[in-house]
C-alpha cells in the first residue's frame, strides 16, 4: 500500500490547519451561541471546547478563563455592525424610524437573551468593572446611534446635557429590557411602546426644557 493510501486507494484528504484567527472566531461563536441560549452558570468551557472542535488546552490557551471567554463574547455582542440608520424619506415621520431602529435592538437582545442578562446581573452590583466597560462603550455607540435616528446629533455635540438626558433614556432601555428578558413583567411590544413614546417625548420636549430649565439658573 502506497504512504497514506486508503484500502481503496485512495489518497486520505489532507487535514486543513485552521489559522489562528479562524480558530478563535469559531471558538468564540459557539461560546456566543452557547451563552444566548443558557444561564451563565451552566454552560462551561468544557462545553464550548466540544461544541467548537477543540481542546480545552487551545480553548483556553486563546481565552483563559470561562469570565474572559464570557468578556470577548459580550464585546463581541455589543459591537455587531451597527443597526442601519432608517433613510429620511419624504413623507416618513421621525415615529417611523424611531420604531424600526427599536425593533432591530429588540430583536438583537431577543436573540441573546441569556447572554444580556447575564451581562446585567454581573454588573448589577458593581463587582465587574471590565464588564462595566465594555457595557459603557456600548451605551455610548447607543446614544451616538438614538442621537443620529432623531436628527439630534450636531446639537447634542453642541449641547452635553442633550447626550446626558440620552444617557439617561439609555439607562432606561437597560432597566426595561431586564424587565422583558428577567422579570417577565413587561412584553417585548410594551418595551418597545414605552421606549418609544418616551423617546418621542424626549425629543419634542426635552432640548427646550433643558434650556428653559438653563435660562433660570444662570439669569442675566
Amino acid at each position: 500500500m502506497s504512504d497514506g493510501a486508503t484500502g481503496d486507494g485512495r489518497t486520505p484528504p489532507r487535514r486543513v490547519r485552521k489559522e489562528p484567527d479562524v480558530r478563535r472566531d469559531q471558538i468564540l461563536a459557539c461560546a456566543r451561541r452557547l451563552f444566548s441560549r443558557r444561564p451563565y452558570a451552566e454552560v462551561s468551557n468544557t462545553e464550548i471546547a466540544a461544541a467548537a472542535g477543540v481542546s480545552r488546552g487551545l480553548l483556553n490557551h486563546y481565552f483563559g478563563t470561562k469570565r474572559d471567554l464570557y468578556l470577548a463574547a459580550v464585546s463581541q455582542m455589543m459591537n455587531v455592525p451597527p443597526i442601519p440608520i432608517p433613510a429620511f424619506v419624504e413623507g416618513t415621520a421621525v415615529r417611523d424610524r424611531v420604531g424600526q431602529s427599536l425593533d432591530a435592538w429588540l430583536e438583537l437582545l431577543e436573540r441573546n437573551r441569556e447572554t444580556w442578562v447575564a451581562a446585567l446581573d454581573m454588573t448589577a452590583s458593581g463587582g465587574d468593572e471590565d464588564l462595566e466597560k465594555i457595557l459603557a462603550q456600548g451605551r455610548d455607540r447607543a446614544v451616538d446611534h438614538m442621537t443620529e435616528v432623531v436628527g439630534l446629533t450636531p446639537l447634542s455635540r453642541e449641547r452635553p446635557e442633550i447626550r446626558a438626558a440620552f444617557h439617561g433614556y439609555a439607562a432606561l432601555a437597560v432597566a426595561t429590557s431586564r424587565e422583558w428578558l428577567k422579570s417577565g413583567r413587561l412584553t417585548r411590544a410594551q418595551v418597545h411602546l414605552l421606549l418609544q413614546e418616551v423617546l418621542l417625548n424626549l425629543v419634542d420636549q426635552v432640548p427646550r426644557l433643558l434650556e428653559d430649565a438653563a435660562a433660570v439658573a444662570s439669569p442675566e
